[in-house]
């Protein structure tokens, strides 16, 4: 394996590893919090550099450092920062649109958390495909302690993760939760000691980037569809995604391969 190019954006690091992009939020001295550019930088590095990039199959997204994954806004920037109602309305859009878009990001994005997941931290996690975590993060919406609420998906995606009673317990209280107790909330999928957390989402990664890009392109979009509306129209736009891939060339040459009993050679075409 080559050495990887890596990239300082600024307030994150970016590489790419065997058709996998690694986005590693890098604030250590701030807990990785959303702080400074970083946010410009998470969109450079998704919509810039991963979406343009055809090796790139699959987004890994973690935290420098083992103690946070990103400890979420930066309150140390934010404590003296004074706005009106109607500003804040239309500058949180901003926000919302960044996180949407990381949410619908056409190639799967894993979180490796790495540490506390808190706040805007959580609700980037939130946005990912696949969250698997290291066995001393822990993971809360404490916004309610600061006279806010969670306000960049919070109070829509964590209910949709976790349902609604135990997401409404976690908000209202703004407490904190351990990783054994998201793995069993749903939050991640599995728990791992910190010292393999990364190899383990890195193979993760790399067998989903193995696969052919439109197929997972379309089931991952027609996932998020279905748990956005009714059976009928989930079922509707899954016909439809099968629909716009079943003449690719990747469709073919899966067939073929496994017919011939080799490695399929996917394009994405």
């Amino acid at each position: 394996m080559t050495t990887p190019d890596i990239q300082d954006l600024g307030t994150l690091l970016y590489e790419v590893r065997d058709r996998v992009a690694v986005i590693t939020l890098n604030r250590p001295d701030r807990m990785n919090t959303l702080g400074g550019t970083m946010k410009t930088d998470l969109a450079r590095a998704f919509f810039e550099l991963a979406r343009n990039d055809d090796q790139v199959r699959a987004v890994l997204v973690t935290g420098s450092g083992d103690k946070a994954f990103c400890a979420g806004a930066d309150i140390k920037e934010r404590a003296t920062d004074v706005v009106r109602g109607t500003e804040y309305f239309v500058r949180q859009k901003a926000t919302h649109e960044l996180f949407r878009n990381i949410e619908e990001f056409e190639k799967p994005v894993v979180a490796a958390i790495n540490g506390v997941a808190l706040g805007g931290g959580l609700e980037i996690a939130l946005c990912c495909d696949l969250r698997i975590a290291a066995d001393h993060a822990r993971f809360g919406l404490p916004e309610l302690k600061l006279g806010v609420i969670p306000a960049a998906g919070g109070t829509q995606r964590l209910p949709r993760v976790i349902g609604e009673a135990r997401a409404k317990e976690l908000i209202l209280t703004a407490d904190l939760v351990d990783a054994e107790t998201a793995l069993r909330y749903g939050l991640v999928s599995r728990v791992l000691p910190q010292a393999g957390l990364m190899a383990a989402a890195m193979e993760l990664s790399q067998r989903i980037a193995r696969h052919p890009p439109l197929a997972v392109r379309f089931a991952k979009r027609a996932i998020n569809r279905g748990m956005q509306t009714d059976l009928d129209s989930g079922l509707e736009y899954e016909r439809y995604a099968a629909s716009m891939i079943v003449d690719s060339e990747d469709r073919l040459e899966g067939m073929r391969a496994f017919v011939e009993k080799r490695e399929p050679q996917f394009k994405g075409q």
